[in-house]
């Protein structure tokens, strides 16, 4: 993103290190590619129904995915990059954690300020965090009240999810507004069964999960509800309170055929999190501890049919989403000093065409309405439609795809992506892919229309580029990837210090303008490994070169903040032959970054080991343990803001 003035409410030498800590990246990953060999030799004990050919993929529900097209489609269908992380995949990594579970996606890094609970930010191939697209059930969750509209992962848990699929790469021509950096799609569990889950842990940590549903043929219905609760760390880096959080939710789907091939759905997300926070106290006015906290809720859900007449699939409903920040400081009363409240209702119509000699075509339509108020802003609104169309062939060894998309702006006008995508299977176990993807993200209602607002805005814009090679055969899977994407249009708040024209009239304290422009380039390589069926080993590592080309600017060909350049993520999980017991680690490798627009506020980078445990007592009853952060490493992801330390946990998980 651009480099930026923070506004007035936002709370050296590297290439040496910079060169070692990429030889230990690229030395971890290769430890991983020179095993390859020696392992496939152990034919014996493979497990070949892990990493197979088209038809085990065909087979592998986790192989279909909605985020390509909007509709259902084999992954190995498109030639866009995407990852999958299954409700196994939770259940193997253990804790409420949901970022813990992203960081295992390649091109993906986050930022928080302070820790668990305290907001998180997600950034897919160098993308600001508000750039990522997030679909909880289909429902688009982003918080409309806040200056970049992004989605706070730091409120979102492990419980309930059936799976999250992540799209790298710009996607507007199926998602529409946001999706420059990718998408992360959101499914919770329909379930069968009753499920329940409880842990405890360091820094007085308590996490406690419990789901029961009835799924048929016919009908479902699955309902949970959760708690999650932790002492925390000091949000402010040079404080000694601790600034906990503590989170209730409750959520809910269900299905029912009315008609051979036609459906209702619904589905519905509450949550209600508590985040101490720090604040600016006299007479200082540094950042340091304070009582401030912040009150979130947030719902969301939709209703709607689905109609599958073989040939012919349509999927129409209603969806609506609200979130409201109010921020309070006991210092001055129990009444909130300030709050937010931001809403969407969107109706929305999918669907897609089987064609003659293997075509397709998956198009769409719908209309959102938006509106937000502040404390110190009116209530503000805007509408947003779009229609779009992408035209498909699909064989069994090659598939090809292209789309247009037009979105028509009630305040800025109107707006037009188009994306192309293609892969081709050399062999049975070979696989090439390439796209091209257009994204545009619309100003948002406070860029807009708050007091810092400016009606002139634009839509920020982008094009990605990326191609990749993917392998799977017997134990072994490997993916390679390069990319490219650049934005224009950025948006960026403005100083309008001592400035009284232009955007800058009637805005004394500072405005927002399109005046950044951004690349982002680099490879993801991708190594999985199962050399007998009970061990397996991961190996993901990222190379990001995100930076400012924004002609003119002093900050021209500077980093843009807090995109590391390198992540390395390396694991291994082992079904021990002692009672079922599993264990398994997870060392996460950042290289250091900057804080700032202008490169002078470095974070560090380094490594975060996690190791963890699972024994099952009982068939239905298994008892878990996790060491995280095991060297004790406290690194910062946000400058001025707390980092966790070692911790230590345990729990049940009991199934029915």
């Amino acid at each position: 993103m651009a480099p930026r003035t923070l506004p007035p409410w936002t709370a050296t030498s590297m290439g040496r290190e910079e060169s070692r800590v990429k030889n230990l990246y690229l030395s971890a990953f290769a430890c991983c590619l020179l095993a390859t060999p020696a392992l496939a030799q152990q034919a014996g004990d493979i497990a070949t129904d892990v990493f197979v050919g088209p038809d085990a993929l065909r087979r592998d529900p986790a192989n279909i995915t909605v985020v390509a097209t909007g509709s259902p489609r084999r992954i190995d269908q498109t030639g866009q990059p995407i990852t999958v992380i299954t409700a196994a995949d939770l259940a193997r990594l253990q804790g409420p954690d949901v970022t813990r579970a992203l960081e295992q996606v390649p091109g993906l890094t986050l930022s928080r300020n302070g820790g668990p609970g305290a907001f998180t930010g997600v950034r897919l191939r160098g993308s600001d965090s508000e750039q990522v697209l997030v679909l909880i059930d289909g429902v688009r969750v982003e918080d409309v009240s806040a200056p970049g509209s992004g989605f706070d992962f730091g409120t979102l848990t492990t419980g309930g999810i059936e799976r999250i699929d992540v799209l790298r790469g710009s996607n507007s021509v199926t998602w529409g507004s946001a999706a420059l950096g990718g998408v992360i799609a959101v499914q919770t569990r329909e379930l069968n069964g009753v499920d329940a889950s409880a842990e405890g842990g360091s820094r007085g940590s308590f996490a406690g999960e419990a789901a029961a549903g009835l799924a048929k043929e016919a009908y479902a219905l699955s309902l949970s509800g959760g708690y999650t609760t932790t002492d925390g760390v000091s949000a402010a880096a040079s404080g000694t309170e601790a600034d906990g959080a503590r989170q209730w939710r409750l959520g809910g789907r269900g299905r029912f055929d009315l008609l051979p091939g036609l459906s209702v759905m619904a589905s519905a997300r509450y949550a209600d999190t508590r985040t101490e926070i720090d604040g600016y106290p006299a007479p200082s006015y540094t950042f340091a501890d304070t009582g401030e906290y912040q009150v979130t809720r947030q719902f969301s859900g939709r209703a709607g049919l689905r109609y599958d007449g073989g040939w012919l699939t349509v999927n129409t409903g209603f969806a609506l989403a609200d979130t409201k920040r109010d921020y309070y400081d006991p210092a001055f009363g129990t009444a909130p000093s300030y709050g937010y409240q931001g809403r969407s209702e969107r109706a929305d119509l999918t669907g897609r065409a089987q064609l003659p000699a293997g075509f397709a075509l998956d198009f769409g339509a719908d209309s959102e309405w938006t509106r937000y108020a502040g404390t110190f802003d009116a209530r503000q609104s805007a509408r947003l439609s779009s229609g779009h169309a992408m035209l498909g062939w699909y064989g069994e060894n090659a598939s090809f795809a292209a789309g247009l998309r037009h979105d028509d702006h009630s305040r800025f006008g109107g707006a037009t992506t188009f994306g192309a995508n293609g892969t081709v299977r050399l062999t049975g176990n070979l696989r090439v892919r390439a796209s091209y993807g257009e994204g545009f993200k619309a100003p948002t209602l406070f860029q807009l229309l708050s007091n810092y607002g400016n009606t002139a805005l634009k839509p920020e814009r982008s094009r990605s580029y990326d191609a990749g090679i993917e392998f799977a055969s017997g134990p072994v899977s490997a993916a390679v990837t390069v990319y490219r994407r650049d934005s224009r249009n950025l948006i960026a708040y403005v100083s309008c210090f001592g400035q009284t024209g232009g955007i800058c009239a009637n805005r004394p304290f500072g405005t927002y303008d399109n005046i950044g422009r951004a690349r982002a380039e680099g490879a993801e390589a991708e190594l999985t490994l199962r050399p007998v069926r009970t061990v397996t080993l991961r190996s993901i590592y990222t190379y990001t070169r995100a930076r400012n080309v924004t002609a003119g600017s002093a900050q021209f060909g500077k980093d843009l903040a807090r995109r590391p350049q390198h992540a390395l993520t390396v694991s291994g999980d082992w079904e021990t032959p002692l009672a079922q017991l599993a264990i398994g680690a997870d060392l996460r490798l950042i290289s250091a970054s900057f804080d700032d627009a202008a490169n002078a506020v470095r974070l560090p980078g380094g490594p975060i080991a996690t190791f963890r445990a699972s024994l099952p007592v009982h068939d239905r009853i298994t008892l878990t343990a996790r060491l995280e952060n095991a060297f004790d490493l406290r690194l910062p992801t946000a400058a001025g803001y707390g980092a966790v330390g070692r911790g230590a946990f345990a729990g049940v998980r009991v199934r029915y």
